[in-house]
């Protein structure tokens, strides 16, 4: 995983009235609302015993544990000790890690690192307002975050895994794709595959990035992912790492081509069986990569068509080594 970033990890709707207890990372944590319905995130077990905190419950704003009713606060200092009597103060060692937290359009994000967050809010799609509505589904993949996100950025497979459904009309030949990086964190890639007719597949330099081909493909670092099909209509995937060798993908369809309330939400749901049998598509060939991480350099023989993931690989192994000691 890439320390220090902001990692979406869960639906909003997930973490409700009662502790919630996942693997994330490859780490244990527990997800509580406070009394404002404020989230917090802590390792999940008590310092006292190493019982899992997830079977206790809330208590106003603390997190109690099930076994002998330590009380924890949203930092997971333990505030009460009930065997000491409420008034007895309580040693500082007496603490579990807390991860910060963020939530926004639906999704809860961890900072995931030992540094203080910077940014200290995570970055989204800035284009998708509030006049688009959604619908999601949670899909889990027995793959390493790395490979799933790949997956998305890999224009050279279309025809091929998808040939009855997006990548209908055979067109296996790849010119560029192209890509720009918006921001140190944030690249589009920009798709032109067309039929073979004889001539040569055309470089990243040589396609036209300018004015912006309606349709491309947005990644924000480090596990976002956006799909422009249109003005009106998007795909969004958040690629959550449970641990090494397991995914969740959060898939979403946005629209906004229609508003009417009630009508819209059918819209959407009725959008989803076909985006995830296409997900389930990939996920069939995906999950038997080896080995089941990616890296900057394993061996794989790579061709110009691989320009979005050679890039990912790239950045994701400049942020690994950015915590690294000189």
């Amino acid at each position: 995983m890439i320390p220090n970033q902001w990692f979406v990890v869960l639906n909003s709707a997930e973490v409700r009235d009662k502790p919630l207890g996942v693997t994330r990372l490859g780490e244990r944590l527990v997800f509580w609302r406070d009394s404002h319905g404020a989230v917090h995130c802590l390792e999940d077990h008590c310092v006292h015993r190493g019982i899992q905190l997830c079977l206790g419950k809330v208590l106003g704003d603390r997190l109690q544990c099930p076994f002998h009713g330590f009380e924890y606060d949203g930092q997971g200092k333990v505030q009460c000790i009930p065997a000491n009597g409420r008034s007895t103060p309580v040693p500082s060692a007496f603490r579990v890690r807390s991860r910060p937290t963020f939530e926004a359009q639906g999704f809860i994000w961890i900072w995931w690192g030992d540094q203080e967050p910077a940014p200290a809010t995570p970055g989204f799609f800035t284009d998708l307002d509030a006049t688009f509505s959604y619908a999601e589904v949670r899909d889990p993949w027995r793959a390493h975050y790395s490979r799933v996100i790949e997956n998305q950025l890999d224009v050279v497979h279309v025809p091929f895994i998808h040939a009855n459904t997006i990548g209908r009309g055979g067109r296996t030949l790849v010119d560029g794709p192209g890509l720009k990086w918006v921001s140190p964190d944030m690249f589009y890639v920009y798709v032109f595959n067309r039929s073979d007719d004889g001539t040569p597949a055309l470089g990243p330099r040589e396609v036209p990035l300018e004015p912006e081909p309606p349709f491309k493909l947005e990644f924000i670092f480090p596990n976002l992912w956006q799909n422009h099909i249109s003005t009106d209509t998007r795909i969004v995937a958040s690629f959550v790492p449970v641990d090494a060798s397991c995914t969740i993908l959060y898939l979403r369809f946005y629209q906004k081509f229609v508003r009417v309330p009630g009508l819209r939400s059918l819209v959407n749901w009725l959008a989803m069986p076909f985006n995830v049998y296409v997900a389930h598509q990939d996920r069939r060939v995906v999950e038997t990569h080896e080995p089941p991480a990616s890296a900057l350099r394993m061996g794989e023989q790579l061709i110009r068509g691989d320009y979005p993931i050679i890039e990912y690989r790239r950045r994701r192994e400049e942020l690994k080594a950015k915590t690294k000691p000189d």
